[in-house]
């Protein structure tokens, strides 16, 4: 792990990521020894920079940070987290705050191959997102709310959860963006209250824009997931998992084009 470019496995008690959940992250795929959608990730992560105010790193130095966690290694995971950095007691932001960073390596989760092949079960959570505007989109530390509905579930057939917010939204699972099929058309939530952009989404769409593929972001109940006839979830990791089951009501995994899997899997996994 590195901490501010240097090799270090601990982080102040005083760091407002610790104190306060101050801080944003992204998890970022290795594939061929490289950060995939490396470019993407910075853009959300600068973006999310600005609208927290929190100091951003030189991008070409966090990837010598990255290189170096990976350290030559194929395949993986490389997360970063970054800050706002120490401060003293109370909520209030420091005067003149220095973020913190921390880069570090995992080894990539062995999913099994069933999952991006016949589809995945998915629990419908019982824990309702909070609607804030001013945090929607943004990976941010705060994840209380996943933690929460995570443990709703033990069965380990069971791949994801989804959720909703307090007006009945579908928003997203509880690690990855939900896609709908009804036909050949595609509907994705509407983010603009809670939920994390992610960036896979975001291939996904330009992709499927590229394929002539109706698409269209917007509010999203549980009628409409009712009436789907087929449904995805992405994330950076994952790419695309067609969905089999949620709650016993079952999906058609081949409603989701080929050719759609195709270009996002390959897209997605490479450095940009």
């Amino acid at each position: 792990m590195l901490l501010n470019g240097n090799p270090e496995s601990r982080i102040s008690i005083l760091d407002r990521g610790v104190q306060y959940g101050d801080g944003l992250f992204e998890t970022i795929a290795v594939a061929g020894g490289e950060p995939c959608l490396w470019q993407r990730h910075m853009q959300r992560l600068e973006q999310g920079c600005r609208r927290l105010k929190i100091d951003f790193p030189e991008d070409d130095n966090l990837l010598l940070e990255v290189y170096r966690e990976i350290n030559g290694r194929s395949q993986g995971v490389i997360k970063i987290i970054l800050t706002r950095g120490s401060g003293g007691r109370g909520y209030a932001p420091p005067a003149n705050q220095k973020s913190t960073r921390l880069v570090y390596y995992s080894e990539w989760p062995e999913y099994p191959a069933g999952f991006s092949q016949s589809g995945v079960r998915v629990h419908l959570c019982d824990l309702r997102l909070g609607r804030n505007p001013a945090l929607a989109g943004l990976k941010t530390l705060n994840r209380l709310e996943q933690v929460l509905a995570r443990g709703e579930w033990s069965d380990p057939d069971i791949a994801e959860g989804l959720l909703q917010d307090g007006e009945g939204n579908l928003i997203e699972g509880t690690m990855s963006n939900l896609f709908l099929i009804h036909n050949r058309n595609l509907s994705t939530p509407d983010l603009g209250f809670s939920g994390v952009a992610g960036v896979m989404r975001q291939v996904v769409m330009e992709q499927a824009g590229r394929l002539g593929i109706p698409l269209a972001v917007k509010m999203l109940k549980m009628r409409d997931l009712l009436s789907a006839n087929g449904l995805f979830l992405t994330n950076s990791l994952i790419g695309i998992w067609p969905v089999r089951e949620v709650n016993a009501k079952k999906y058609d995994p081949e409603a989701v084009s080929p050719s759609l899997v195709d270009a996002v899997m390959c897209r997605g996994f490479r450095f940009e």
